[in-house]
């Protein structure tokens, strides 16, 4: 197997930081409550992940190692405020869809903190940029799944808010797959996000023990 599907396994499913090291719950629990919020979370995780692990990559030699830490978290910092600006300016639906936790995607971001050395010691810029961009790419595919099931099961629709995120045409992404008279709230707030996640991390570990269980019988 090739570094890079090792990286890409490796973010998607062997450390991926919702469902293994469980982080960042508060903004998955407050505003993945949709396919469209997911998505759009999702992509701006990704971004800010990939640019600042291209920004890290490029200067992390002239760092000092005793400061590197505080230097890598105002990397962040300063990407997300001007990817929140630029949004704010560009994109207001999604400005508003993110509303006062897009600054919690600076917490998302320091999960490249403890990733840094390893990746970045043992490899080139570019691999490092791609571990960004698999980090981000695997918390949307699992946003947008947990997102999705909240929708389906709270409003029976999917793509709800896809004008929020993308503007008044996105309406025609909408689907109504069940027709509710009204919502079904515990699946749209934040109880419904736990029972979601519970619920993707017990699939998670069943595959796993699946796996394990074939490869020893293998052996």
């Amino acid at each position: 197997m090739s570094r890079t599907e090792n990286l890409f396994l490796d973010s998607f499913w062997k450390n991926n930081f919702m469902l293994v090291q469980i982080l960042v719950l508060c903004p998955i629990l407050a505003l993945i409550s949709s396919a469209a919020s997911a998505f759009g979370v999702g992509l701006v995780t990704t971004f800010v992940l990939t640019l600042t692990n291209l920004v890290i990559a490029t200067c992390h030699r002239y760092i000092p190692f005793e400061i590197r830490i505080p230097i890598y978290i105002m990397i962040i910092s300063c990407i997300v405020s001007c990817v929140q600006m630029f949004i704010n300016a560009y994109a207001y639906n999604l400005y508003q869809l993110l509303e006062i936790f897009s600054p919690l995607i600076i917490t998302n971001c320091t999960i490249i903190v403890g990733r840094t050395e390893i990746v970045a010691s043992k490899y080139g810029i570019l691999l490092f940029v791609l571990d960004g961009f698999a980090i981000g790419i695997s918390a949307t595919c699992f946003m947008f799944i947990l997102g999705a099931i909240r929708e389906l099961i709270g409003n029976g629709t999917i793509f709800n808010e896809a004008d929020k995120l993308l503007g008044s045409w996105a309406k025609i992404f909408r689907i109504e797959i069940v027709h509710f008279k009204s919502p079904m709230l515990l699946a749209l707030l934040p109880p419904g996000g736990f029972i979601g996640l519970g619920v993707l991390l017990t699939l998670k570990y069943f595959i796993n023990y699946k796996i394990n269980l074939k490869i020893k019988q293998e052996s």
